[in-house]
């Protein structure tokens, strides 16, 4: 397994990488989970693929089996933001107004969104390792951008994984349940603390 990120700009050098992860998040959150978002048959997609996005994958034999979007806090797209300040905003309707106790808008500060792992991986080992990819290319992302925290939507069972696997996740608000994947939620912030550097204050 390795990682590789970019964004928009860059998708270019990664082959079809950009498009598998988008097939595997509509395998995983549509046909799986049953959400009701944007999609065709192949693909997943949203207003929050914009060239705001930066994505970390993790590749294995030249094909994606998991990966995950982040985006500034301090992004705008047309109408949208991100992800949460828009449902706090009541623009999107498919998280609670309420999920996010205040506006966050940094620039140090990004929202992470759409962390999916392949159903492929069967063993723990697989599952965790892919993960570990991920989150390496999370600290790649903050290392080059300035990112002091990423924040966003999990599942509250995800948080434990992530922890025991040395994120320092914590949660920030209420968890609340989602109706249609059965699914409890929260907002998580993980603070990003890079190697020989002391953790950078959000504003």
């Amino acid at each position: 397994m390795h990682t590789i990120t970019f964004d928009l700009s860059t998708l270019h050098e990664h082959g079809p990488a950009y498009f598998q992860y988008l097939a595997l998040r509509k395998r995983f959150f549509v046909d799986a989970l049953k959400w009701d978002i944007p999609h065709d048959d192949r693909y997943e997609m949203d207003q929050y693929d914009n060239p705001t996005a930066w994505y970390s994958l993790c590749v294995r034999d030249c094909e994606v089996i998991g990966g995950t979007r982040v985006m500034p806090t301090t992004s705008r797209w047309g109408k949208h933001t991100y992800m949460l300040r828009d449902a706090r905003e009541g623009t999107l309707d498919t998280i609670p107004r309420e999920a996010m106790a205040a506006d966050i808008v940094s620039p140090f500060v990004w929202e992470m969104t759409r962390l999916v792992i392949s159903p492929d991986l069967k063993t723990q080992s697989d599952r965790s390792a892919c993960l570990q990819a991920i989150g390496n290319g999370l600290y790649d992302i903050a290392a080059g951008n300035g990112v002091a925290e990423y924040m966003g939507i999990s599942a509250v069972a995800l948080i434990r994984v992530l922890r025991q696997l040395g994120f320092p996740l914590e949660r920030a608000g209420e968890p609340y349940h989602d109706p249609a994947d059965k699914r409890n939620y929260t907002v998580m912030r993980m603070p990003v603390v890079l190697p020989g550097q002391q953790l950078m204050a959000a504003e």
